[in-house]
């Protein structure tokens, strides 16, 4: 009897296991840009250009966890060179209980970078050029993504001196020395997962520093 029951519970486990991996693979995945999704982005992260369309660019669903424990779903679009590498980061992330307070697409903020990193809002395609410059950022291109950029901001000195920070509602998180949440240094899962994957790291620039920052460079 006793045989008979730990072999139906072997039968039941081996049955199951298959089942919840591929229930949690199909929490992260990889999609052609959905007509819905294109429609929102009109005009708002695209813009009609020459150097990226619909065809180079992807839209990935994924799950994170908050800092306070709860899980979420996520939807960003990258390019089409990173998709992958994305997922891999975003599932290894999830296993670890790493913390990412919102991932949802720029456009739901009208593609307003200072709105949605005051949100803490962790996206990556938006065809805009680099902050404070005329130059096209990775973002542009969907081969750059920023993370918990609240908590990890941009940092730059401006022609008169002055500190420039975004977003503006960041200072408190100027300080790398201190601890806080969300916060990414090289010690961070995060910062560990991105360079594994052949990312740079804005955070390690000498000019500005960009804490949230994450692009790769294909050439």
């Amino acid at each position: 009897m006793r045989l008979t029951i730990l072999s139906i519970i072997l039968f039941w486990l081996c049955g199951c296991l298959p089942a919840q991996s591929q229930d949690f693979d199909a929490c992260f995945s990889i999609h052609e840009i959905p007509d819905s999704v294109w429609q929102k982005m009109q005009g708002k992260t695209y813009q009609p250009n020459g150097i990226i369309g619909r065809k180079d660019l992807r839209y990935l669903k994924v799950m994170h966890w908050d800092y306070d424990g709860k899980s979420h779903h996520g939807e960003l679009v990258c390019n089409q060179l990173i998709a992958k590498k994305l997922i891999s980061i975003f599932m290894e992330l999830y296993r670890q209980h790493y913390p990412i307070q919102r991932i949802r697409l720029a456009d739901e903020y009208d593609a307003d970078d200072e709105r949605q990193m005051r949100d803490n809002n962790t996206s990556c395609f938006c065809y805009r050029p680099v902050s404070g410059t005329k130059k096209l950022s990775y973002h542009a291109r969907g081969l750059a993504i920023d993370i918990n950029p609240l908590y990890n901001p941009y940092i730059r000195t401006g022609k008169n001196g002055e500190r420039i920070v975004e977003p503006v509602t960041a200072g408190p998180y100027c300080d790398r020395k201190k601890d806080f949440r969300y916060k990414i240094d090289k010690n961070d899962l995060c910062y560990r997962l991105f360079l594994k994957h052949g990312f740079f790291w804005g955070g390690a620039w000498r000019t500005v520093k960009d804490f949230q920052h994450f692009e790769f460079h294909p050439e």
